[in-house]
């Protein structure tokens, strides 16, 4: 066993420990001081006092584990789900939903202070949608644990690199989410049950589910008749991975995944690997609250940057005089192209370019003049992008973002370099029950 997994002397037999909670980090675990040292407790909440026992030492901070809540925070909920003491896949059902949005928003307004320097005009009402049954895609482990004989699917545990065993997901669509037990008895039951890592899922608008299995070896035929057996009886829309992404190929069904916003009358089709919001009725409150913020004129050229499939560039297109969508990927920028051409849009264009590069000066889309630019960057954020939008002068930008550190480093960039306002911020709860964390802003000129 080497340094790092050794466990202190004294941490499995610790003694109770009682602390006043201060704060909450990002993964749900309360913060206390204690003899001077931080520690991160699991299972806690501010303002709470608990009595915990330590978990693990480390030079700068302790880790524990609350055993007893003395003083319960008017916050704290009873998990729903039966598997959230060990599963990883969600740190804060024991919050209310109601608090879980203050945090998020307070964490989002501390990172704009402390790392931009900025703070916001005005801060927006959070969007909130359904908190359970709301997640459409995922990436499920699986595993076949030789002793118990039997098969496990789903996260990964909350302290550990070994799947959880769980039966349901409450925060899974319910086409999978209330069919874990199922899935763990097929892949017990196949003779690949040893080679089989992962199945992704991905549900459309229209309750289509996909279920895309990766293997490591080679299929038998009777493993292949009951996985088109399963696929059968759940409805399922049936993919297989053998290899690489580029090898997923469709076995059984015939019809589509695709994402809609009812409002501005687009349908998009999407891949099961695809990245889309997982979140559908939160995507579609999203793509609204972003257009307002925009506030786009049917004379507005405007510039999409990380668009992918078109979640924003064809809402925009149906306001817009000419929407502008910037992709990395080719075959996804095609893809694009596709879906605008479907949905009868050809007040649009599309180029594939690699937004993270510093080296963009040539671009050809960097020669338009914007009047609104919105952009969605990855966890990143958009670094390199930022001296080139400051030189476009575009009177409005939309920034939606999944981490509000990178968000607050780009908005102190736009305010103290580029030239421009931050005029509001605000939380958007695409992920309940986790410690995600979308956000949106608006900046101005």
């Amino acid at each position: 066993m080497s340094r790092r997994q050794h466990k202190p002397r004294g941490v499995q037999n610790s003694p109770l420990v009682e602390a006043e909670i201060t704060a909450l980090t990002l993964e749900g675990k309360g913060v206390a001081r204690v003899n001077g040292k931080t520690v991160f407790i699991e299972g806690a909440l501010p303002e709470e006092k608990v009595a915990f026992r330590y978990t693990s030492y480390k030079a700068n901070y302790d880790e524990g584990r609350v055993e007893t809540v003395l003083s319960a925070s008017s916050s704290r909920v009873e998990p729903k789900c039966q598997h959230f003491a060990i599963c990883g896949g969600c740190s804060w059902q024991h919050i209310s939903l109601d608090a879980q949005i203050r945090y998020k928003q307070q964490i989002l307004l501390d990172n704009l202070q402390h790392l931009g320097k900025v703070q916001p005009a005005t801060l927006f009402e959070p969007l909130t949608a359904e908190g359970w049954g709301y997640r459409r895609k995922a990436r499920l482990g699986a595993r076949w644990v030789r002793k118990k004989q039997q098969a496990l699917v789903g996260f990964r545990e909350k302290n550990g690199g070994l799947l959880a065993e769980i039966s349901r997901c409450e925060v899974l669509h319910p086409l999978v989410g209330e069919r874990i037990t199922a899935l763990k008895d097929l892949v017990t039951s196949l003779d690949a049950r040893d080679s089989l890592p992962q199945i992704e899922v991905a549900i459309g608008d229209d309750e289509v589910a996909a279920l895309v299995v990766r293997h490591m070896e080679a299929l038998s035929a009777g493993d292949l008749d009951k996985l088109l057996s399963f696929a059968r009886e759940f409805q399922f829309e049936l993919y297989l991975q053998p290899a690489g992404p580029q090898t997923v190929h469709k076995v059984y069904g015939e019809r589509s995944l695709a994402y809609t916003h009812p409002q501005f009358n687009t349908r998009v089709q999407f891949e099961p690997l695809d990245f889309i919001q997982v979140n559908q009725a939160l995507n579609r409150k999203m793509v609204m609250r972003a257009l307002e913020l925009l506030e786009l004129r049917s004379t507005d050229t405007v510039l999409d940057l990380f668009c992918g499939l078109g979640n924003f560039t064809l809402p925009l297109a149906r306001q817009a005089a000419q929407v502008i969508g910037v992709e990395g990927d080719l075959a996804m920028v095609e893809r694009a192209r596709a879906a605008a051409h479907a949905n009868g849009i050809h007040n649009t264009d599309y180029y594939a370019c690699n937004l993270m590069s510093d080296a963009l000066s040539k671009e050809a889309w960097l020669k338009h003049h914007y009047d609104r630019i919105l952009l969605d960057p990855p966890r990143a954020g958009a670094k390199e992008l930022l001296p080139y939008l400051g030189k476009l002068k575009a009177e409005r930008i939309v920034y939606v973002s999944c981490d509000p550190a990178t968000l607050a480093r780009d908005a102190g960039e736009l305010v103290h370099t580029q030239g421009y306002q931050l005029l509001g911020a605000g939380v958007m709860d695409m992920f309940p029950h986790t410690a995600h964390v979308e956000s949106i802003a608006v900046f101005v000129r």
